[in-house]
Formats: C-alpha cells, structure tokens, sequence
C-alpha cells in the first residue's frame, strides 16, 4: 500500500468524521462542580500512592528490633497470595452421599461377579483379572473368611470416598492407595481387593460444589476470617541491624508501629495528573461527540468512575471488572451515546488499578471487550424488549468468552463465573428498571425514550391534533422532510422526528393566530392591525412552547427544537408593515430572540420549516429542476443570514439537504387516477 493509498483513507476518515459543533459554555458554578468531581477521581485514582514506608520487605535494617510484648500479627503476604488464589479456587466441594452410595453398589456387584466366576476354569473373570493363584485362594475361602474378606474391601471404599474422590485421579495412585487401606489382608486377598477398587472407583467422582460453603469462604476472607497470623512472643528478634528485612519481619514491625510512613510526592503526583488527565479526556470526548452535553450529564458519568474507584480501593483484588465495568457502560451509551459509552470505558479501564495478575488481566480485557460491545449495540436499541435481550446476551457470551480464555489458567472450571454472570444479568435488569429515573433526572434521553415521545397519543401530542389541527398536520409535513434530511447526511433521524413533533406546540395558547388554522379565511391580524402586537404574538408562540415543554417534562434536546427551528430570523411580513409606517423601524424588533440552532438536527428542522409551505404551494407543471432551485435559495438565504453558524452543517450537507427535500416533495405531489362516480339511482316509491 503506497503513499497514495494512505492519503486517501486518511481523507475518507476526516470525511467519515462528526462535524465539529460549538459546544456551549458552561456555567462558572457548573465548570466548577464538575472540577471538582474530577479532583475527587484523580484524589481516589492516586490514594495507594500517597504515602510510602520508611521500612520495606528486602531492605537492609538500619537497626535491631526486638518483640516489646506477645502479638497475633497478621501475615499479609500469605494473606495476599491467599486473595489472588480466591478467585479460581472459590468453589467448595463436599462429599455427594448419593454418589458415594452408587460407588457402593456398584461394589457389591462386582463381588457377586468374582464369586460367580470364583469356580471357572477360564484364566480371565470379570470385572478382574484373576490369577491362578489367586483363583485358588479364592475357591479355598470358606464363608466366614470371604465374608470377612468382603467387608475389609467394602471398609476400604468407605474410607476413601469418605476423603472424597476426584475423577482425573492416575491409575497408579489410585491402586497404591487401595493397596494400603488393606494393609491387613493377605497378599493375594490385597491385589485381589485393590485391583476390583481401581475398577470400581477409577474414572468416578463423589464430590460436588456447595454453593453456600463457597460464599462463606468469600466471605471468611472479605471479613478477615481465618486470616493467616503470625505469632510473636515478648523478646522474640524481629530483625537484626544489616540484615534484609522479610515481609513476615516488616509485618510484626508495621504492627508495633516501627514503621514510619512519609509521602511521595513525586510518584503519587504522577499518579494525580495521570488520572485528572484522563478525566479531563473523558470530558472533551464526551462534549466532542455530544456536543449539547449538560454538565448533570457529565456529573453521572463523573459519578461513575468515582464510585468504581472506590470499590476498586475498597476490594483490592476481589473487584469484578465485569461488574464495575458493564452495566455503567451500557447506561451511558444508551443516554448519551455509544461513543459517550466508549469514552468512560476507556477512561475506567486506564485507571484500573495495578499490577494485574495472569487472571485478573484476561478478566479485565474480557470485561472490556463486553462492555465495548454493549456500548456499540446499546445506541442501536430502538425499544425496552430490545435492551432486555441485551441484558440477557452480554452474561451469556461474557461467561463463555472468559471460559474460553482461562482454559489453563488456573483452574477456570473452578472459577464461579456463572455466578459473576448470573450477577451481571440481575445488575442489568437492575439498571432497565432505574433507567427512566436516571433518564429523568439526569435529563438522558435513550432510543427507547424517544420513541415512547414519538407516539401520537402522548397527551401534548394529542392536544395539538385536537386544538390546533392545521399545525399538527403542518407538524407531520415538517416531520416528512426533516427526517428524509437527516437520514441524507447521517443525522439523528429518530432525535429529528420527534423533535419536529415538537417545535410548535406552542401555538396552543392561540391557534386562531396562525394561518394554517384559519378555516374561515378570516385573518386576526388583519383587524388587529399592529405589526408590532403581531409580532409579539409570534414570538410568543416560542415562549409558550418552552413552558410547555417544562410542564410536559419533554427532555432537554427536545425543548430545544422549539426556539431553535426560529432562530433568530427576521419576521418578514410584519417588518415590511412596520416599514411602510416608519422606515426608520430597527430590524431588531422583528427577530425572533433565538438561539440560533446549536446542532444538526435543529438546523434540519428550520431548514425544513422553511421549505415546508413553499414546496407545498408549487404548481403542479413545476419541475425537479425548478424545485431544488428553489429550496436552494431558501436554504442560501438561512445560511447567509448567519442561522447555520453553529449548526455544524456544512456546504455539501446543503446540497443533500436540498435532494432530500426534493424527494419528498415529489411523493407528496403524485398523481392519482379520477375514479368515475355514477349518477345516483332513484327509486318510486
């Protein structure tokens, strides 16, 4: 691949890229809260780092210690290394008493076959091969004898399942732990019995995994029980001056308080920056890809990270990424997005604490790749059933993933990971359920959310539909072209649709005021006469919709259409009248007070109001051409008039804008075959 090559990818991908938009600034106290929390993160992040022992395992000392008084003194090296052994050693197994019986039985039928066969002539007898020697004890057993030789083999078994038995048991240790539970016996009776216990018990098991034994280990270690202690006594040497010190020495030391603790400035301050750094990332990414972020958003996803960082601190080893790391992932990206989702991913998993071991490492990676994968198909959801399937997916093939990868490493049969899935699942239930709270009132708005706001049954909605029928039929129109324009330059489509629902519920206050509910022709604004009244009722037809929009509760990105579809554009008609009055009349005074729109998806739907009553009004000889001539000087015209600054559309998103408009004008405008209507037949009475 030559240079040539590259270049054109590298050109394809900033053309693939998200158009850069301006993000609003926020408010000082806001910036500053959100500071805060990102102080707290970095604070947490770097808190193992913060201070650092004079003393420490594998120095010389610098001087002799000995024991002032008897101590229990917690071993915390056995103890740690007893941690990193939890996690693939949890499963307890106890003895299956039923297995156990089933062994039994299967004894006693192989002694009734070495006794049918005890007579044969044949050299070879089943379950055993015999001898002819021992085929000889055999047959010269009288029945005291073979009852007792029977029982001694039925005592051994019991002794040796009572241990437990494990299936991948070698055949050789097998045969000579036989041999010695019947010590006692002769020494054809000995290989007789032992090798009818090889056959009965190889390859068979009678142990299984307890659940509640399990969790009462977990818990034993979490609470400190059982801990491994060392005891010292009064006078005992500790450690002799410019010997090196051992963990278990350092660890009596650190217990009588020998051992001074200082900070580190330089390597917990690394620390420090490094995870500040990496919130401050999270941040811009998650204003880069959102760029209408609010800061109680960016305070979740803060929140977030803090609270997994203080588990992590707070667990040490015992901490599951998968549990921390998914159902957090899977929230945001449904609210926020899934590059939103990705970015606290990456940020969480930088920060995981070290060093990681062999297991802890692939359960990390596991858990990563899970959640990137929860955060890819979160933003794709477009219904509650569809984030349920989700939650019951993502356990199962994290399970079998981790499965997979520990093969080998330590056991992973042992590992309770249908537990840790099993958790998760229940975590992501939890979160579905919470989600509209969250949603609420951290203003989030996910697929499924919008598309409940969508229904044309939502009280607003069908207020509209009632109260103001032509703007609600003009609110259909608008939602036609709005989305066909957003799915032409890869906007939000579903975020355009109900948005464009949305925009002029305010007209509620006054419908009469608007043309398109006139039925009888009848123009108020004609008998009012006062372009300046008029005017203010216009714009009030915003401030209603935004109040509105607060007694509705609609999301922030929604309430946002409703002054941004207007923008700051001139009110035309009544400023021609107030002109031919006064020509001196500011053109101020006859703006909508704005803002402009801050996102595609609001510069759509101005775009298409716009377009909506002039594509509406064309002939019907109009052609293609002269169409998208003239969506094009209205689309020219917002654009110099300064509406689609901070839009973040660009020129060539225009031109599909205005293809797109075109075509739905073209489906609105088809022809229809006039049926014939026959004359109506009279009948005599």
């Amino acid at each position: 691949m030559g240079w040539p090559r590259l270049r054109t990818l590298w050109r394809r991908l900033l053309r693939a890229e998200r158009p850069v938009q301006s993000p609003p600034w926020w408010r000082g106290q806001d910036a500053a809260a959100v500071l805060l929390v990102c102080l707290l993160v970095a604070l947490v992040s770097s808190w193992p780092w913060l201070v650092e022992p004079n003393l420490r395992a594998g120095m010389m000392a610098p001087f002799t210690v000995r024991a002032p008084q008897e101590a229990r003194v917690v071993d915390s090296t056995a103890l740690e290394q007893r941690r990193e052994q939890m996690l693939p050693r949890t499963t307890v197994q106890v003895v299956d008493e039923t297995a156990s019986t089933l062994l039994q039985e299967r004894l006693d039928e192989s002694l009734q076959a070495i006794e049918a066969q005890a007579g044969s002539a044949e050299t070879l007898v089943k379950p055993v091969s015999l001898t002819t020697v021992e085929r000889l004890w055999l047959q010269g057993l009288n029945s005291v004898e073979r009852t007792a030789w029977e029982r001694e083999l039925r005592q051994a078994q019991l002794r040796m399942l009572s241990q437990g038995l494990a299936a991948g048991l070698a055949e050789g240790q097998l045969l000579q732990a036989a041999s010695l539970q019947l010590d006692g016996l002769p020494r054809e009776g000995r290989e007789v019995g032992a090798r009818l216990l090889v056959h009965v018990l190889q390859g068979q098991s009678n142990l299984r995994s307890d659940p509640a034994l399990s969790q009462r280990r977990i818990e034993a270690l979490i609470n400190q029980e059982g801990i491994p202690t060392i005891n010292v006594k009064s006078g005992d040497l500790v450690v002799r001056q410019g010997e090196r010190i051992s963990a278990q020495a350092f660890d009596v030391l650190d217990y009588f308080g020998l051992v001074n603790r200082r900070p580190r400035p330089l390597t917990w301050l690394a620390h420090f920056v490094e995870a500040l750094a990496a919130c401050g990332l999270l941040v811009l990414l998650q204003r880069r890809w959102r760029p209408s972020l609010e800061p109680r958003q960016a305070m979740l996803s803060l929140s977030t990270l803090l609270a997994v960082q203080g588990v992590n601190l707070w667990l040490g080893p015992l901490a599951s990424p998968m549990l921390l790391l998914v159902p957090p992932t899977l929230l945001l990206a449904q609210g926020l997005g899934s590059g939103c989702g990705l970015a606290w991913l990456a940020a969480a998993t930088l920060l995981w604490p070290l060093p990681l071991s062999g297991v802890l490492g692939v359960r990390l990676l596991v858990a990563a790749a899970t959640g990137a994968a929860a955060a890819m198909a979160a933003d794709r959801q477009r219904s509650r059933a569809g984030l349920l399937q989700l939650a019951a997916v993502l356990p199962a093939a994290a399970v079998l993933l981790q499965w997979l990868l520990l093969q080998g490493r330590g056991q992973p049969g042992q590992i309770d990971l249908v537990g840790e899935g099993l958790m998760l699942a229940g975590l992501l239930m939890l979160g579905l359920l919470l989600a509209p709270l969250v949603e609420t009132f951290f203003g989030l708005l996910t697929r499924a959310r919008l598309l409940e706001l969508a229904d044309l049954e939502r009280p607003l909605l069908r207020k509209l539909s009632c109260e103001a029928p032509g703007t609600f039929e003009h609110t259909l129109m608008i939602a036609g072209l709005a989305e066909e324009g957003a799915r032409s330059i890869g906007a939000d489509v579903d975020l355009v649709r109900t948005g464009a629902l949305y925009h002029d519920v305010g007209k509620l206050h006054a419908p009469q005021w608007f043309i398109e509910n006139q039925e009888s022709g009848r123009n108020p604004h004609d008998q009012l006469d006062d372009p300046y009244a008029s005017a203010a009722i216009l714009q009030a037809h915003v401030d209603e919709g935004l109040r509105l929009a607060r007694r509705y509760r609609l999301p922030r990105p929604l309430a946002d259409f409703i002054p941004e579809h207007q923008g700051t554009l001139k009110m035309g008609y009544f400023l021609h009248q107030a002109r031919e009055r006064n020509p001196a009349v500011s053109e101020e005074r006859f703006r909508y007070r704005g803002p402009a729109p801050r996102s595609r998806e609001t510069g759509i739907l101005m775009l298409a109001d716009g377009c909506e009553a002039a594509l509406r009004s064309l002939p019907p000889t109009t052609t293609e051409t002269e169409a998208r001539e003239m969506v094009g000087r209205i689309l020219g015209a917002r654009q110099r008039d300064g509406q689609l600054a901070g839009s973040g559309i660009s020129r060539a998103e225009l031109e599909l804008l205005i293809r797109a408009f075109v075509r739905v004008w073209k489906r609105m405008r088809h022809r229809r075959i006039p049926y014939p209507i026959p004359a109506r037949k009279a009948f005599s009475a």
